[in-house]
């Protein structure tokens, strides 16, 4: 895990509004209630909830992907994302270990 692409991914108010949704992805994506969340979140949801174009929200997901913070799984033609909580976890050490 690069610290700093975890740092730079972080940077981004939008990048981090979309780790703060999928921390709960049930109270931030009701309208995926219907097909549950058990591969993660749409990223056309996603894209739905931010307001921004689609190209946008991929290229954000694919930052916080390469950062390790989130992973993704194709299902279908569509595309699902959840957080990495082992990868928060990680960076909770780190911020309490160089303060």
């Amino acid at each position: 895990m690069d610290h700093l692409e975890i740092f730079k991914a972080l940077s981004n108010k939008a990048r981090l509004e979309i780790l703060n949704w999928l921390k709960e992805p049930e109270t931030s994506f009701p309208g995926q209630q219907v097909f549950g969340f058990e591969h993660g979140v749409c990223v056309g949801q996603i894209q739905q909830k931010a307001g921004l174009t689609q190209s946008t929200v991929s290229e954000y997901l694919s930052i916080l992907q390469r950062a390790g913070l989130v992973t993704s799984k194709r299902v279908g033609q569509w595309t699902y994302y959840k957080r990495n909580e082992e990868a928060f976890q990680v960076l909770s050490q780190i911020v309490q270990s160089k303060i």
